[in-house]
């Protein structure tokens, strides 16, 4: 009966059932009982089923049975508290003085379970773990012992003495020797002992040499055990196991920057599993392959990779091609080098190129000296004229009409290379009609082809093809698709009545300097595209269920996820009329769609409360000011900063003759008070005109014949049109970046608010003249680039949070995104911060959810 009673308890029960005070009790009778069978069920019991309320009111009975006499005992109640611990962590302390008298057994169940239970000890706790460094010489004697023991068929497994318990064993003093030089020399000798000694003809022998690898990696261990551990590696990638080679390059790939000459030792061994049949060998071969690439190697592995790149699956291509632009941007050993590289990854990955190597590639090109642009130049016209399937390689073609068109006289008076003939002018402006002609070239290709043949107009000399150019680009403006038909009226209008200005409009393009992740710049092509969010959105949120400030990278749902978490979806939150916009759509001007001024699709304060009363219950009087909502008001109206329309801004600000030349930043944020619809009064405070360019414009003639033909050539979207320019020191935003933190401020707390997956996120907070200055830095510790990076942050309704824009949405590898956030604070109270991290992983998407505390008390203030 005790049995079918605890068998259904155990298959029935969990934790959070209320039926838990009926049988606390029985359990307690049960674990007093004189049968040791009685005692083991409810240890079981209580391990499965346990609240925290029931561990609490039991865990001294299970301490006591750890002492029992009874070995059988003994073992279960060690089980009982490791889970008890897993649970309710604060009960360490009374399972302590027990635990460690485990180890002094002889009983092998006893062992593992107490190895097990001061393991969790001490992945729980570092003060435990600090204490329990002291038994470091009991393991070795332990794991010695069982190294030197006979046979005993008790234990014994494929001619291994208790593997399960010499694992056990390896991982605890994993944990122990981390970081510590003296528990570490002290552990060597055995490690060294059981690499050498294990039997590797079975898996059990190499499941213990894999634990072995990883203590010896993970702990502060001789150079020379390092060099063992990864020779171990590189005898597993000679087994005929593939799963055992997959563990071998997946350890590899971990502890390549450990010792990454000693992995170098076996890179053809590495490479010739870039040929394995199975895929995710294949992977993970890619990965360590570029980890192993430099200055040295790059051009004999750059050349196994491409060999790879040309039969590679097509889930490869694109990861692959892109680590070949940061690899040869990294180690390049010359700039000719660097583009015959990146011409081979365009002519190898065809359509699978991401836009980052276009962009890469167009920008090397620019920055490069004229022999190398016309080299580059010809070789390209030299791919594209004899590729046989155009349609496959769209990126290849992008890349060669834009340098054809704006190289093409250095390409026709450039010197012969290889068996690369020089082209005549007909033979350019042939492949330009080809192309332009082709129902097989997408119209993003055809877009570069028709800028470019503009251009090209203007390099040669032969009036006949320039007529030709003229004739083919005046056929556009019939044409079906809207961009390029644009652009063929617009070309056409240019050739027609304005000729005298084309050479001028239509010259070359300066040198470009471009960002890198770390924030210095460069003059040559970089890995990924740092692209700037447009529209800064600030929220505050509350105690219980916060909800999140998105700086929203892209168009699309990413750009909903304040929606979202408030459950709105796409629609409009009741009552407030509020819906998310895209960040594009901040830079387009026109007329509000919904019909309505920016005053009446303001709400009111009250309204305002309505929005965080979503989130839960209040924790401030119901006439506290919350903080300012960032959102477009009314269907389709751009918003920026505190729920300003953009779409208010008059013509005088046309009149003015500013345009803006970048995307708008969180400075970029006040027009005109008058058009703030009461939200000055809303916020009780007194906000005056405030709008700073980054990078303006001053056109004179606005409304001459030339400027109304070409407005769109760039864009069939006009560019948005900034108010007066102006400052004030009363301005929301006006010190919001003047005190700068960096995360080596002596005066800075450096707070570390995710470390998982290779991704490093910290925030870096110093209190200023009535705030808090949080810089968050995220840092791509792993091997893979990181897309759509978003950072989220939600505070207490106590608090108000502002967040400028991050410096990318892009993370390659070893790069880093900052953020700048400020907050204030409107009551006394302790500043938490929860935080969501987002992004995407070789595409797939991962979110992260974490809470921060800790932060400078004086922020509270």
């Amino acid at each position: 009966q005790t049995h079918r009673f605890y068998l259904g308890a155990m298959l029935l029960l969990d934790e959070r059932q209320d039926v838990h005070l009926l049988i606390t009790n029985c359990l307690k009778n049960d674990l007093n009982s004189p049968t040791q069978f009685v005692v083991g069920l409810a240890l079981c019991t209580l391990g499965a089923i346990a609240s925290p309320e029931m561990a609490r009111d039991l865990a001294g009975e299970v301490e006591k049975l750890m002492r029992s006499p009874n070995a059988y005992i003994r073992k279960k109640a060690a089980l009982c508290a490791f889970r008890i611990i897993k649970r309710v962590p604060e009960l360490m302390e009374i399972f302590l003085p027990a635990t460690r008298s485990l180890l002094n057994e002889k009983n092998h169940g006893i062992l593992i379970a107490g190895v097990t239970l001061i393991t969790e000890m001490c992945e729980k706790s570092s003060d435990t773990l600090n204490h329990f460094k002291k038994i470091v010489p009991n393991l070795v004697r332990i794991l010695k012992n069982l190294i030197l023991a006979g046979y005993s068929p008790e234990h014994d497994v494929s001619g291994v003495s208790d593997p399960f318990l010499q694992v056990k064993i390896l991982r605890l003093l994993r944990i122990l020797g981390h970081n510590d030089p003296d528990a570490s020399e002290a552990m060597n000798d055995i490690l060294a002992q059981v690499a050498t000694n294990t039997e590797t003809s079975k898996n059990v022998g190499n499941t213990i040499l894999y634990e072995t690898v990883l203590s010896i990696m993970d702990i502060k261990s001789e150079g020379g055990l390092r060099v063992l551990a990864v020779n171990i590696l590189g005898r597993f990638l000679l087994n005929s196991d593939k799963n055992i080679r997959y563990v071998a390059l997946n350890t590899l790939l971990r502890t390549v920057h450990a010792d990454i000459s000693a992995v170098q030792r076996h890179r053809s061994t590495i490479l010739e599993c870039l040929k394995d049949p199975d895929v995710s060998i294949r992977r993970r071969a890619m990965e360590l392959s570029f980890a192993l690439i430099n200055s040295q190697n790059i051009r004999i592995m750059s050349k196994e990779l491409l060999v790879f790149l040309e039969k590679a699956d097509p889930e490869f291509k694109a990861q692959c091609s892109s680590r070949m632009v940061h690899v040869a941007e990294r180690y390049a050993t010359s700039i000719r080098w660097r583009l015959d590289t990146l011409l081979s990854v365009l002519i190898a990955a065809g359509n699978y190129v991401r836009d980052d190597v276009v962009s890469s590639t167009i920008h090397l090109i620019l920055n490069s000296p004229p022999e190398e642009q016309a080299y580059i130049g010809l070789r390209l016209w030299s791919s594209v004229h004899n590729v046989a399937n155009s349609e496959e390689k769209q990126p290849l073609l992008q890349v060669a009409v834009w340098t054809i068109g704006e190289y093409g006289d250095l390409v026709l008076s450039s010197e012969r290379i290889e068996d690369v003939e020089i082209p005549a002018e007909n033979q350019l402006v042939d492949i330009y009609q080809r192309l332009l002609w082709s129902t097989s070239v997408t119209t993003a290709t055809k877009q570069y082809a028709l800028v470019s043949l503009a251009k090209l107009s203007t390099r040669i000399r032969s009036k006949e093809e320039e007529t030709r150019v003229k004739q083919i680009i005046e056929a556009f403006g019939s044409h079906l698709h809207i961009d390029l038909q644009q652009r063929g009226v617009e070309f056409a209008q240019l050739f027609r009545d304005y000729s005298h200005l084309r050479p001028a409009l239509l010259e070359k393009m300066p040198k470009i300097t471009k960002s890198l992740p770390n924030g210095t710049e460069e003059g040559g092509g970089s890995f990924e595209d740092q692209q700037q969010p447009s529209i800064d959105l600030i929220e505050g949120g509350d105690d219980g269920d916060s909800s999140l400030s998105p700086i929203t990278p892209k168009v699309g749902s990413d750009s909903r996820a304040l929606l979202d978490l408030l459950g709105g979806g796409d629609d409009p939150i009741d009552g407030l009329g509020l819906t998310a916009t895209p960040a594009a759509d901040v830079l387009i001007s026109g007329p509000a769609t919904n019909g309505k001024s920016g005053a009446s699709s303001l709400p009111n304060a009250g309204n305002n409360q309505d929005l965080l009363d979503l989130l839960g219950s209040l924790d401030m009087p119901a006439n506290t000011p919350p903080a300012a909502v960032s959102s477009s008001i009314g269907a389709g109206t751009p918003a920026l900063g505190i729920g300003l329309d953009l779409n208010s801004l008059n013509d005088n600000s046309i009149k003015n003759g500013l345009v803006s030349s970048t995307t708008t930043t969180p400075n970029t944020l006040l027009a005109n008070s008058s058009s703030f619809g009461g939200l000055d009064n809303l916020l009780n405070s007194n906000l005056t005109p405030v709008t700073t360019v980054p990078s303006t414009l001053p056109l004179s003639g606005l409304g001459s014949p030339v400027l109304t033909g070409l407005d769109g050539l760039g864009s069939p979207t006009a560019p948005a049109v900034i108010g007066n320019a102006n400052s004030n020191s009363n301005s929301l935003f006006s010190d919001f970046s003047a005190a700068v933190i960096n995360n080596n401020d002596e005066n800075a707390k450096i707070l570390t608010a995710l470390d998982k997956n290779g991704i490093l996120v910290q925030l870096s907070a110093k209190n200023t003249a009535g705030s808090l200055q949080i810089l968050m830095t995220a840092t791509n510790n792993s091997l893979t680039t990181l897309e759509q990076y978003l950072f989220q942050a939600a505070v207490p309704r106590s608090f108000s949070l502002q967040m400028l824009s991050p410096s990318g949405s892009t993370l390659a590898p070893g790069g880093t995104i900052t953020q700048e956030m400020r907050v204030t604070s409107t009551a006394k109270a302790t500043l938490r911060m929860r935080l969501r991290i987002s992004y995407q992983s070789d595409g797939n998407p991962v979110q992260e959810q974490t809470e921060v505390s800790g932060f400078p008390e004086e922020s509270t203030e």
